[in-house]
């Protein structure tokens, strides 16, 4: 698997708690997406660590093609 599977082309809605870590899914192979489930093993693709700042909402990549990993930059507009 050289590209990661576009899960969806458009942003998850996501609330992230202060303190809390996630793991974005960059494969896109997730079943729990926007959230890694290991779903990557075997394949050249690591999930994203982040850390929330705040209580918040943020937008998460679906279509793992960001270049602001993890966070959703427009790219799928382009797909």
């Amino acid at each position: 698997m050289d590209k990661p599977v576009i899960a969806q082309k458009e942003p998850y809605e996501f609330k992230v708690t202060a303190g809390e870590t996630y793991f974005w899914c960059s494969c896109g192979l997730s079943d729990e997406q926007p959230i890694c489930d290991d779903a990557h093993e075997g394949t050249k693709f690591k999930p994203v660590e982040f850390k929330a700042e705040k209580d918040d909402t943020v937008w998460l990549c679906g279509c793992k093609y960001t270049k602001n990993p993890p966070f959703c930059d427009g790219s799928h507009n382009d797909l």
